[in-house]
């Protein structure tokens, strides 16, 4: 990753006035397996702000304990907090595993995005 954009990226996460929210998942150890990075999101057709996921990510050998239906559940946690009717993600077609517990929690949209 540019260091530009990390430096970027982490200012906006430590910032407590920006819209971008974050979370990490540690193990029993306290080492990080697993983030998300998330948002509030104006949905102009429903005239509410929704939630937005931008990024998931469980480090590859912690995957297929829960980490990240946990991350999950506590973004769908914080959006009832925000009232939010719904978040949503985009994910990339050969993300099958992911895919796999997407499925699972949410209903996939027709949409195709470019």
């Amino acid at each position: 990753m540019n260091n530009n954009i990390a430096e970027v990226t982490w200012r906006w996460l430590l910032d407590p006035n920006h819209v971008m929210t974050g979370l990490l998942a540690k193990d029993g150890q306290g080492v990080a397996i697993g983030l998300a990075h998330f948002r509030d999101m104006p949905s102009p057709l429903r005239g509410a702000t929704i939630g937005f996921l931008d990024d998931l990510f469980v480090d590859p050998s912690a995957r297929g304990f829960g980490t990240a239906r946990l991350l999950l559940d506590e973004i769908a946690r914080i959006g009832r907090e925000r009232s939010w009717p719904l978040f949503r993600w985009i994910t990339a077609d050969d993300t099958y595993r992911a895919r796999t517990l997407y499925d699972r929690v949410a209903t996939k949209t027709g949409w195709n995005t470019y």
